[in-house]
C-alpha cells in the first residue's frame, strides 16, 4: 500500500491506523501548506487534491477519511479496529462522520483556513472566532455524551479513536483546552506505540 499524507493534517488519523495494523506501507508526503496536493503527481492519483489518500496493492485508490478507515479496519480484522457486529460498526461510522464531517470542517477548517469561508480579509477574524466557538461546543457535546471508558465507544479501541486523535492535536494548535474526558483520551492515545511511530515519521 501507498499512503499519501500531509504532516499534521487529518491524515494523521489514518497514519495511526496503518501503524496499528502493522503491515508494510509506503508513506508519501505532500504538504497541504505549500500546495503539495495540487501538484500534478498528486492530482493524477486523487483529483480531489485531498489527504488522506490510499493506494491499495492492486493499484486502486481510496479517498475520504471515513472510507479509508473503514476499509482498513475491515480488511485487517486481526487488528481489531472495528467491532464485528453491525451495531458496533454503525456506532463507529457514526463517530467518524461526526468527527470528520462536522467537527473537522466547521470547528477547525474555519480556524485554519478562514479564506475558504470568507474571501474578504476583514471578515476572516469573525470566521476564526466562530470556528473556535463551534469546536468548543462540539467537543463539549462529545464529552457530555461519552459512551466508552478509556476509549470513545463501549466496544473498545477503534478507528474512531484515531480520528478523534487528530482533532485533539488540532486543539493544541488552536489553543483550545478540551473537556477533561477528551484530555484523558489524548493522553491514552499518546501512550500507544503506534501513535508514537506515526508522530515520529511525520515530524522527520
Amino acid at each position: 500500500m501507498k499512503f499519501l499524507y500531509s504532516p499534521g493534517a487529518c491524515s494523521l488519523g489514518i497514519h495511526v491506523i496503518l501503524e496499528e495494523i502493522g503491515k508494510p506501507f509506503e508513506g508519501s508526503r505532500f504538504s497541504t501548506r505549500d500546495g503539495g496536493t495540487y501538484k500534478p503527481e498528486f492530482v493524477a492519483l486523487n483529483p480531489k487534491s485531498k489527504v488522506p489518500t490510499l493506494i491499495r496493492d492492486d493499484g486502486s485508490v481510496l479517498t475520504e477519511f471515513q472510507t479509508i478507515a473503514y476499509w482498513l479496519a475491515r480488511a485487517n480484522p486481526d487488528a481489531k479496529l472495528i467491532p464485528e457486529d453491525l451495531e458496533g460498526q454503525t456506532r463507529v461510522l457514526e463517530m467518524l462522520d461526526y468527527i470528520c464531517g462536522t467537527i473537522h470542517p466547521q470547528g477547525f477548517t474555519r480556524q485554519f483556513r478562514p479564506v475558504n469561508f470568507a474571501k474578504d480579509e476583514a471578515d476572516q477574524p469573525r470566521v476564526i472566532a466562530q470556528g473556535k466557538e463551534l469546536a468548543e461546543k462540539y467537543l463539549a457535546l462529545l464529552a457530555a455524551n461519552w459512551k466508552g471508558g478509556e476509549w470513545l465507544l463501549p466496544s473498545g479501541y477503534s478507528v474512531a479513536d484515531a480520528a478523534l486523535f487528530f482533532i485533539e492535536r488540532w486543539c493544541l494548535r488552536a489553543g483550545i483546552t478540551p473537556p477533561a474526558r477528551i484530555t484523558a483520551h489524548y493522553e491514552a492515545m499518546m501512550a500507544r506505540p503506534a501513535v508514537a511511530r506515526a508522530l515520529a515519521t511525520e515530524a522527520a
